[in-house]
């Protein structure tokens, strides 16, 4: 492969560019939800990758390590790579199934597995179109062979959409009963006071039927609830589409990130009464003393590859507000050490602590126990890891898996979930499920929470 090169493109926003190449092989679109999003700031769009990733959880070589040495192949000349301060020069993106812990960790296989999604899914790109909304300017970088061919492509004439409008044929309905969640909830209480553990999210699952055009469907989502930490991945028969609000891990010159969110509370369309409940939120004992455990997760997790002393916390319980919901989300952050790399981190951390509970791998264990299906890509993560060996990643919450069915028709996958502590509430801890996905779900069926309401009041 040539030196990749940088030249700059007229400024437009991601999905514009996304537009543009999204009829090709694999499109991928990390979405940084600006203007409406407050953090937002890049995208980063490619497609046709060099190598397809496509990871089994039965694989001879671990899934991890499989695409480190993918990408120490493929990785051009470190001297043909571009000097620049855009995020990414190329890489990997794809999803991480939450499933991969199980070749990280000895997990009981009670959960079933009823799609056949992979462990890790994605490509490895050597171009891709960067965004860059603070500074207001959009680049393409790409082998200096193939620059001339990508900007046509992405400057010209947008391909006609052949697809059919995306609808629902079959209403998202829960895979469990609200009854039967207060059942698993009352088994979460007991493992708690026996000491088993002191935190576990449990989650939901709602399935639908749909056809038509998912990248729709996407578009609706991020209207509804923009978020910092969106994507839309296009791979065939799976297609990931999320509006996630939640920073797994970063990688940036040796330094790693990452940003718990524990404790949630609905919006309100009032300012006054909106305000009461986040200021309501900030003060919960409750919520501080969840995100606290998952806080000391963490920071046990980096300190397994991170250099000794330099795991700090800078920021605890910082109100972030989105379209739906308030969170309180803490900053861990630490020094890599400089014998491990991207894929030595996500091995150390996986899957991210604020979605399973503490300590981890028990929490990992009762999950598999009480929830009757596999999560696949829910509390895994959208990742890029570019060819400097920088990373970073979301936890993929506020996420729908689109997987194909047949010739036109998918079924959509969504859930929500909650860290169950001593003192919650199960009435409460179901409702809050519900606030996480009403407007996600909404934007795609209109009756989402009226049909819930009505089936639970029964």
């Amino acid at each position: 492969m040539s030196a990749i090169s940088i030249i700059s493109l007229p400024y437009q926003s991601g999905t514009h560019y996304f537009q543009q190449i999204r009829h090709l092989t694999c499109p991928v679109l990390l979405d940084s939800g600006y203007p409406d999003s407050p953090s937002g700031r890049f995208d980063i769009v490619s497609a046709e990758p060099a190598e397809k990733i496509h990871y089994e959880l039965d694989s001879h070589i671990p899934a991890l390590d499989q695409l480190h040495n993918r990408l120490k192949a493929l990785c051009p000349n470190p001297n043909d790579l571009p000097d620049t301060e855009l995020p990414f020069t190329g890489g990997f993106i794809g999803g991480l199934s939450y499933d991969l812990g199980r070749q990280l960790e000895s997990l009981p296989e009670q959960a079933k597995k009823d799609t056949d999604f992979p462990v890790l899914i994605g490509g490895i790109y050597n171009w891709a179109v960067i965004c860059d909304h603070q500074k207001k300017n959009s680049w393409l970088l790409a082998p200096e062979t193939e620059l001339e061919l990508w900007q046509t492509r992405l400057t010209g004439s947008s391909s006609e959409n052949t697809l059919p409008a995306f609808r629902i044929t079959a209403p998202f309905r829960s895979h469990i009963s609200q009854q039967e969640y207060c059942r698993q909830f009352s088994t979460i209480i007991d493992y708690i006071r026996a000491g088993d553990c002191y935190q576990i999210n449990f989650a939901q699952r709602f399935s639908a039927l749909a056809e038509g055009d998912c990248w729709q469907a996407w578009l609706k989502m991020r209207a509804a609830t923009p978020a910092p930490f969106s994507a839309y991945l296009d791979f065939d028969q799976h297609k990931i589409l999320s509006v996630s609000p939640e920073r797994f891990l970063e990688l940036h010159q040796g330094r790693v990130e990452t940003k718990p969110i524990k404790g949630t509370a609905p919006r309100h369309d009032n300012p006054v009464q909106d305000k009461a409940i986040a200021d309501e939120l900030s003060n919960s004992i409750k919520n501080r003393a969840e995100n606290l455990m998952i806080v000391d997760l963490l920071r046990n997790d980096l300190s397994r590859v991170c250099q000794p002393g330099s795991v700090q916390v800078p920021h605890l319980f910082a109100l972030e507000s989105y379209a739906n919901v308030h969170h309180l989300v803490s900053t861990v952050t630490g020094r890599l050490q400089l014998d491990k790399d991207a894929t030595e981190l996500l091995k150390a951390s996986f899957p991210g602590g604020s979605i399973t509970g503490a300590p981890k791998i028990r929490a990992m264990e009762i999950i598999d126990e009480l929830e009757p299906h596999q999560r696949n890509i829910y509390c895994g993560s959208v990742a890029y890891i570019d060819f400097r060996g920088h990373m970073d990643s979301s936890i993929t919450i506020r996420t729908i898996l689109a997987s194909q069915q047949d010739e036109t028709q998918w079924r959509m996958d969504c859930w929500a979930g909650g860290g169950i502590v001593y003192d919650s509430e199960a009435h409460s801890e179901y409702q809050e499920t519900l606030h996480k996905v009403g407007k996600i779900i909404s934007s795609l069926q209109p009756d989402f929470l009226n049909q819930t309401d009505s089936s639970t009041s029964e």
